[in-house]
C-alpha cells in the first residue's frame, strides 16, 4: 500500500504536491512519517543520489529526484520497490509535463496541490493486485532496483548527515573495492613473473653450468 506522497522542490524543500491516505485498518499515524519526509527534504541537495530507498520500521520511503523535484512515497516495507520506483517515475513524468517550467518560480507550499487528482488516479493503479500482478514485468529506465542506495531514516535525520555523504560512501567502498581487486591482480601477476623468471635463471645456470663442465 502506498499511503504518503509527496513532491518537494530539492533546491529548498519546498512542498509542490501531496497525497495522504490514511491507515485505517491499521489505526497508524502518518503525522510523524510527515515530519521525517520534510526533515528528509530539508537535507537534500544536487549531490543527493537520485533514487534512495529508507527503511522506517515496518515502513519504507522511496524517492526519485528529476530536474530539481523530488518524489517521495511511503509504503508498506513489503510494498516491492520496482513498483514503488515505476509509480514515481510515471508521477514525475506527468508532473514535468504539465509545472516542470513553473517550478522554479512558485514561493508558495502546496502550489500544485491540484495535482493530487493525478497522484490519487495513479495511486489506485498500482496498488490494485490485479493492476500489480500485470506491472510485475515492468521495465523502465535506469530501474535497477539492486542497485538504488539503501539507509536507515532513523539513523540518517538523528546522525543529520547528508545523503551526498553517504553515497560518497557508498562510492568510496566501491572505488577501494575495486583498487583491492587491481592490486590483487597486480600482485599476482608479479608474483607469476617472479616464478618465471627464477625458472629461466635455474635453466640459464643449469646450461652454463653443463656448458663449462664439458669444456
Amino acid at each position: 500500500m502506498i499511503l504518503l506522497t509527496t513532491i518537494a522542490r530539492v533546491a529548498d524543500g519546498l512542498p509542490l504536491a501531496a497525497s495522504i491516505q490514511e491507515d485505517e485498518q491499521s489505526g497508524r499515524d502518518l503525522q510523524s512519517y510527515q515530519t521525517q519526509a520534510k526533515q528528509l527534504f530539508r537535507k537534500l541537495n544536487a549531490q543527493s543520489p537520485d533514487r534512495c530507498t529508507l527503511e522506517a520500521g515496518v515502513m519504507t520511503f522511496h524517492y526519485l529526484i528529476a530536474h530539481d523535484v523530488c518524489y517521495l512515497c511511503l509504503c508498506d516495507a513489503s510494498f516491492p520497490k520496482k513498483i514503488a520506483f515505476s509509480y514515481l517515475e510515471e508521477l514525475h513524468n506527468e508532473f514535468y509535463d504539465q509545472y516542470g517550467r513553473r517550478v522554479s518560480t512558485v514561493t508558495r507550499p502546496y502550489s500544485f496541490i491540484e495535482f493530487d487528482t493525478y497522484i490519487q488516479k495513479t495511486k489506485k493503479t498500482y496498488v490494485d493486485s490485479r493492476a500489480r500482478r500485470n506491472l510485475g514485468g515492468i521495465n523502465t529506465e535506469l530501474q535497477d532496483v539492486q542497485r538504488i542506495m539503501v539507509a536507515n531514516i532513523g539513523e540518517f535525520l538523528q546522525r543529520g548527515e547528508a545523503l551526498s555523504a553517504l553515497d560518497t560512501k557508498a562510492s568510496n567502498l566501491s572505488n577501494l573495492s575495486k583498487k583491492y581487486r587491481s592490486d590483487a591482480k597486480y600482485l599476482n601477476t608479479r608474483s607469476t613473473y617472479a616464478k618465471v623468471a627464477a625458472v629461466a635463471v635455474f635453466f640459464i645456470t643449469l646450461i652454463t653450468y653443463v656448458r663449462f663442465w664439458w669444456l
